[in-house]
């Protein structure tokens, strides 16, 4: 079910809330906006991912709002068109921001990981995708992902 969620770094310098819905399939809420990214978490290979080992949620940018940000820093590469922030301070990757129509204009990547009022048995269940973003196939299972 859809539920407001809080989650911050590691040293509480950048904090934030949000709406999403980590239920597993089945037991969901009519999503917020249509599209698969919407309805569940996603692991993906792309060099980012990989390298910070996010476990994304996308949440509409509507569904989401930063409470604190003293320390927030931004990261932009390639096209620059995904804003991936963490804190400058503790290091953690704490979510991304993008604008893309194909996902119904603004959304927020909120990691999964940060989130500080999920218990452990909702993280368990939650579904999660697995994509190839590292060969620029947003739809495909990845070959080899059971490092994801």
């Amino acid at each position: 079910m859809l539920e407001t969620r809080h989650g911050s770094c590691h040293c509480g310098q950048v904090r934030f809330r949000c709406t999403l819905d980590l239920a597993p399939e089945g037991e969901r809420s009519p999503q917020l906006r249509p599209g698969p990214w919407y309805a569940t978490t996603l692991r993906c290979t792309c060099s980012y991912c990989r390298k910070t080992r996010i476990w994304k949620a996308h949440v509409p940018a509507e569904a989401f709002e930063l409470l604190e940000g003293a320390g927030l820093g931004r990261y932009r590469f390639g096209s620059g068109t995904i804003e991936h922030c963490f804190c400058r301070n503790c290091g953690t990757t704490t979510f991304s921001r993008a604008d893309f129509e194909v996902m119904g204009g603004p959304f927020v990547c909120v990691n999964v990981g940060c989130l500080d009022d999920v218990p452990f048995e909702a993280l368990e269940h939650a579904p999660v995708r697995l994509e190839d973003r590292a060969n620029d196939d947003w739809k495909a299972i990845p070959a080899h992902a059971g490092w994801l």
